[in-house]
């Protein structure tokens, strides 16, 4: 297919990020009730911008949102740094509070759920509790979580979308003091494998020229 790329064992096209969004918006928007949106990627991957851009889109189409950043779930800095501000193997499976992310964002969000999300539960640089009060998304709201190593650890959801990157495009657009992680991110491709288990998956090395595969078509 002409403007068609092959990678991964999957047919690529390129789009922009606004087409990108538009197509994210209309399969959360397709799901009955309640909606729970992962998009998984590593900061550099545009999965905070994506996720904005998304929450517009739903807004417009009359659906309460909440936008939810995986970072604000971290566990407490005594326990997610015990073994050092740089150690690989936390940084995979220990930083993300899951138990937290689900019992105030996911469940609640769920079809059985209650509806009322917490969109904030710890600030990760001063490492004290936020103070946001639960917002109700009602019986068809949307939740969108933006965050990365999050596929592949039992968190439900409707729609889940993996902005994938090459080591290289990351050692080149992390920060310094944050190149360490790039061995952590390969391992996160390695040993979960993402992309094989997210509907859509976006080739990310340039978020400003994204490539999608939609497992849907």
């Amino acid at each position: 297919m002409a403007g068609t790329t092959e990678r991964q064992g999957g047919a690529y096209r390129p789009v922009t990020p606004a087409v990108l969004a538009e197509h994210v918006v209309g399969r959360a928007a397709a799901t009955p009730g309640r909606a729970r949106v992962l998009l998984d990627g590593a900061p550099p991957s545009g999965a905070d911008a994506l996720a904005d851009a998304v929450a517009e889109l739903l807004r417009l189409r009359g659906r309460p949102v909440v936008v939810v950043r995986a970072a604000d779930f971290l566990r407490p800095a005594s326990v997610r740094l015990e073994l050092g501000h740089t150690d690989v193997d936390m940084f995979l499976d220990g930083w993300l509070d899951d138990d937290a992310l689900r019992r105030e964002v996911l469940d609640p969000a769920g079809p059985e759920g209650s509806g009322r999300v917490l969109p904030r539960l710890r600030d990760p640089v001063r490492d004290r509790s936020f103070r946001d009060a639960p917002q109700d998304i009602g019986p068809d709201g949307v939740v969108v979580v933006a965050g990365a190593r999050m596929l592949g650890r039992g968190l439900d959801a409707e729609l889940t979308v993996h902005l994938r990157m090459s080591p290289g495009a990351l050692g080149r657009l992390l920060p310094d003091d944050e190149r360490w992680t790039v061995e952590a991110y390969e391992r996160y491709d390695r040993e979960r494998v993402p992309q094989d288990l997210a509907e859509i998956v976006v080739m990310a090395d340039h978020p400003e020229r994204p490539a999608m595969r939609d497992r849907d078509g």
